[in-house]
């Protein structure tokens, strides 16, 4: 069975982006889905001197872990002035620092969302970008514009024009799982 790991690159209690990352993830059946709060993996703002004081995190060692069991990883990402936001950013260093490829040739959906009308693109563009150096293979991208307009928590992505593109590019990431 394929496993997916999910979740909204986000630390806010109700973050859209984890709304999203579910909403999505849920769309593939006959898999284990998994949706990760990033709360549940605090670590301390990554700096070499809070490395060298403290050590690693348990924090990252336990997403690591999580990230590493996965088949699929369905990541949404969140964006605060215009790039990852400092909270993903840190524990996405942490992590990095215990194994550099990381995603160690894991298959990505990259989702991003936000509540204005750019959905979080230039913080997708750069998990496009980047996540491949830390052994990603991003196998599809998807961004929903206002999410507060555009989603609804009972019927999911409300325009059919978004719902269409988005259930397009599911397909491509299941013919790729061959689900």
């Amino acid at each position: 069975m394929v496993n997916i790991v999910a979740f909204g690159a986000s630390y806010s209690k109700n973050s859209i982006n984890k709304q999203l990352a579910n909403y999505v993830a849920n769309k593939f059946e006959n898999t284990h889905i998994e949706i990760l709060d990033l709360n549940d993996y605090p670590v301390p703002l990554f700096t070499v001197d809070q490395q060298l004081e403290t050590g690693i995190p348990e924090g990252a060692q336990r997403f690591l872990n999580k990230i590493t069991e996965a088949d699929l990883l369905i990541i949404s990402m969140s964006e605060h002035n215009g790039s990852y936001t400092a909270a993903f950013k840190s524990l996405f260093d942490w992590v990095s620092l215990i194994k550099m490829k990381c995603f160690d040739g894991k298959k990505i959906f990259l989702l991003s969302t936000s509540p204005g009308p750019r959905g979080a693109l230039n913080s997708l563009t750069a998990a496009k970008e980047r996540f491949p150096f830390h052994g990603g293979t991003i196998i599809s991208d998807f961004s929903l514009p206002s999410f507060l307009k555009n989603f609804d928590s009972e019927k999911g992505i409300i325009p059919t024009e978004y719902s269409d593109t988005l259930n397009e590019k599911i397909d491509i990431v299941k013919k790729e799982l061959d689900l």
